[in-house]
């Protein structure tokens, strides 16, 4: 049987530092960070350069040809080695330590669409023409100013802190100007008496450590910059990511639908099939009853004793039939209690395990999903598995800003093979869970051990 709690670890204790071995430490970070950032200032403008060539080329070229139709492809065409220049551009922004850009759903406009609209759909898809822009005129442009940065600013670092060492080998001629002389003669009126030649490697010496202190904050903005710029031009809109949202509530909400119209339906199945079937039988011996009461006393008596029994027998069966969705004990004592009941009852060994933050009420409609979730998964345990024992833990976790979690885990050590294909009985459950906006996990190995995770979003009661 697996251990796993299906739970986040909790997150590390923060270590408290002074203020100057904290900006030590982000000093250091600037640092480390120079050689990825170098790397991608450095390959900035070739890569540009190259991009607005080739789109260049293709774009007009296809622009020119409209007429004739063939421009038409090749103006489509342009529009996919923009987006592909782009996607370099955000994969290279990943690559040098940026944050992760959310890239546009290409596909979203192509969804079951014929050939020909999802072929033209970049005409009609902002993102394209953005990327187009970004690739023919930003990109070049800015990458112009930001490489001409990176090499002045490793060039004059570079050379400065060194050129004490290589500079005297290098013939100086008639050289007249000296910039440390002029500079001397500015501020002091030429009163002062020294080498300048010797003054101009200390000036070239100092200018060096500037350029080299301040070489991770230049990086770090020119990186930056490309960042802001691509995070407006060639990342997702808001509006898409409102979409999905409407999307995903939009099959959550057909999902828990789908699923309560199964679970209904089962329950029509359920009561046809047993109490139904028994009263129409409690009746028909009532009727029999009724005719022979008078003509032969024993056989009605007897005949009492079975429908007594059938009655017996139709109130266990409707008894059995509310515990599968709304036992009593859920609503008076909560889900622990229920749950607790209902791994008592089972006819496999159950260890149940109750984490439930108390801080945290559930919501009366989790509690009773939760309690159904775990009822379907023990009875499949109970008829499939081949199981000896089974663990039933529940658990409630705060992920601050992503919310409240509430964890069921049915882990047995039964044969595996466990599936949420259509067709099966988890498929049920899996639409329940995602109904809920949940996840429901499941890792089952053929030969087991199973283990069966629903993980639930809620509001606690005292907030909602």
């Amino acid at each position: 049987m697996t251990t796993d709690t299906g739970t986040a670890p909790a997150p590390a204790a923060a270590v408290t530092r002074p203020a100057d071995e904290r900006r030590e430490l982000g000093y250091g970070r600037l640092w480390a960070a120079v050689p990825r950032e170098l790397g991608f200032l450095i390959l900035t403008m070739p890569i540009a350069i190259i991009g607005l060539s080739v789109l260049a080329t293709v774009f007009f070229t296809g622009l020119g040809l409209v007429a004739i139709v063939v421009g038409i492809f090749l103006m489509v065409g342009a529009f996919f080695i923009a987006r592909g220049f782009g996607t370099l551009e955000v994969i290279r922004l990943e690559w040098a330590g940026s944050p992760s850009i959310r890239r546009p759903d290409w596909s979203r406009d192509s969804r079951e669409q014929g050939f020909w609209r999802s072929a033209f759909s970049p005409f009609v898809d902002g993102h394209y023409w953005l990327y187009l822009l970004h690739t023919l005129v930003v990109n070049p442009i800015v990458s112009i100013v930001t490489w001409t940065f990176t090499i002045v600013w490793v060039s004059v670092a570079l050379g400065g802190t060194t050129g004490w060492i290589w500079q005297r080998f290098i013939p100086e001629g008639d050289r007249t100007f000296w910039l440390n002389e002029w500079l001397v003669e500015r501020f002091t009126g030429g009163t002062v008496s020294y080498d300048p030649v010797v003054g101009e490697r200390i000036l070239e010496f100092v200018l060096g450590l500037i350029f080299l202190a301040t070489l991770p904050y230049v990086f770090r903005g020119l990186t930056l910059l490309h960042d802001v710029i691509a995070r407006g031009m060639l990342g997702a809109w808001r509006s898409e990511a409102l979409q999905r949202e409407v999307v995903a509530l939009s099959a959550s909400r057909g999902a828990a639908v789908q699923a309560e119209d199964t679970s209904l339906r089962r329950l029509e199945r359920d009561i046809h099939d047993g109490p139904q079937q028994r009263l129409v039988r409690l009746q028909m011996d009532l009727a029999t009853i009724e005719r022979r009461l008078d003509q032969d006393p024993g056989e009605a008596k007897a005949l009492v004793g079975e429908a007594r029994d059938q009655a017996r027998e139709a109130l266990d069966e409707l008894r059995a039939l509310s515990r599968g969705f709304a036992p009593p004990l859920l609503q008076d004592r909560g889900l622990a209690s229920a749950l607790a009941s209902l791994a008592s009852r089972s006819t496999v060994p159950v260890t149940f395990e109750d984490a439930i933050a108390a801080d945290a009420p559930l919501p009366a409609s989790i509690e009773r999903n939760a309690y159904f979730v775990a009822a379907e998964l023990l009875t499949n345990v109970t008829k499939h598995a081949d199981a000896t024992a089974v663990r039933l833990r529940i658990a409630t976790r705060d992920e601050g800003s992503a919310g409240h979690w509430l964890d069921l885990w049915v882990t047995d050590n039964g044969r595996g093979g466990a599936t949420t294909a259509p067709g099966h009985g988890l498929a049920g459950l899996e639409e329940r869970v995602r109904g809920l906006r949940g996840q429901l996990v499941v890792t089952s190995p053929v030969g087991g051990p199973t283990s069966i995770g629903a993980h639930i979003p809620y509001v606690p009661a005292s907030v909602e």
